[in-house]
């Protein structure tokens, strides 16, 4: 029988590349379990669409009804779940989410797995797992001599994003304690890439340049970040979950800190090359940047220690920033029509196909 994997929030950035690799390397059928929130849509998935391996369902991930219905019909080996909520800036607007879809939704999904797990038996209950995947910001920040975040740095969220990720890390991880719930965990860095939300970093500055809009920077732009290239993180969440170790974190990161300013001078200097400035008095994309007043409790530093991954499963990323950040910026180049669909709200996944629900 082949076996099945659900990835919740598969229609976001980083879930949709994971599915669509899951489909090209594996043999497994993907369910897609996902809200169809603002950021999530199925144009990114619109390739797999008709392949036979895959399967949509648009379902809520705290309403445990309908999930604990998906884990009967479906019967998964594994649940790598991606489903949160993830701007910063949105989680300081309005938090209430962001308790609900990353604290309940995860404590949803934990149950439902926990239901489902102990009723298994043999092969199936042992190579059972449950990938919970995260982010470095449960680590807080970091100076600028510090030593990056290795996998038993101390928590210390600053925003209301990152505490309600690492609540649902501490649910992950108390499940596996107390329940024995096979468990994996993943933190990873800041992801850029092909089919990025729009109000993100990267997509935000080159969509604005080519539209001759200020290029937005927080504070000074001294802020650190270690870059990962999406398809990258997606090779590492499917290795993790075929061949990591019960109850361990890795982290995955891309090696590449870069300050912000660094990061939008790079993409300002690729658009000069690729699409020169036709807008009046701008001869260089640079001169649209704009300094703006910090975000609230804004971290100085992410910087991500990538030597247990390495070492003990053998993945490494394949992208350096310069050669990823090209690709981005081609694709949103050729792609300006899909990013004003999505930022207009038109992309509800409804009209794709038909929705299984």
């Amino acid at each position: 029988m082949t076996k099945k994997i659900f990835i919740t929030g598969g229609c976001g950035f980083i879930g949709s590349a994971l599915i669509k690799h899951i489909l090209k390397t594996t043999k497994y059928i993907v369910i897609n379990i996902d809200k169809l929130t603002y950021a999530g849509n199925l144009e990114s998935l619109i390739s797999v669409k008709h392949n036979n391996k895959y399967v949509f369902k648009k379902i809520d991930i705290c309403n445990a009804r309908k999930i604990k219905k998906v884990f009967i019909e479906y019967k998964p080996s594994i649940i790598i779940h991606l489903a949160a909520e993830t701007h910063v800036d949105r989680s300081i607007d309005n938090s209430k989410k962001f308790i609900e879809t990353n604290i309940l939704g995860t404590y949803t999904m934990l149950e439902e797995a926990r239901k489902y797990w102990s009723k298994l038996t043999g092969y199936e209950k042992t190579n059972f797992k449950f990938h919970h995947v995260t982010t470095d910001e449960v680590y807080g920040d970091l100076s600028k001599n510090s030593s990056p975040f290795k996998e038993n740095t101390p928590y210390a969220p600053s925003s209301p994003y990152s505490a309600s990720k690492a609540s649902s890390d501490h649910l992950v991880r108390a499940w596996h304690r107390t329940f024995n719930l096979p468990i994996l965990l993943t933190n990873c860095s800041n992801n850029y890439g092909p089919y990025q939300f729009p109000e993100k970093l990267i997509p935000l500055i080159i969509l604005n340049a080519i539209e001759g809009k200020k290029l937005p920077v927080y504070g000074n732009g001294k802020q650190i970040r270690d870059w990962l290239y999406v398809e990258d993180h997606a090779r590492a969440l499917l290795h993790v979950a075929l061949h990591g170790k019960i109850g361990e974190a890795y982290n995955i990161g891309g090696q590449s800190e870069l300050k912000n300013i660094e990061v939008v001078r790079m993409i300002c200097k690729i658009l000069d090359e690729l699409k020169p400035s036709k807008f009046k008095n701008i001869k260089k994309y640079e001169q649209l940047i704009s300094y703006v007043e910090d975000r609230p409790g804004h971290d100085e530093r992410y910087a991500i220690n990538i030597s247990k991954i390495k070492k003990n499963l053998k993945w490494q990323p394949k992208e350096t920033f310069e050669t990823g950040i090209k690709k981005t910026v081609i694709w949103y180049l050729e792609n300006v029509k899909w990013c004003n669909k999505v930022k207009s709200g038109k992309y509800k996944g409804q009209r794709l196909g038909k929705i299984k629900s």
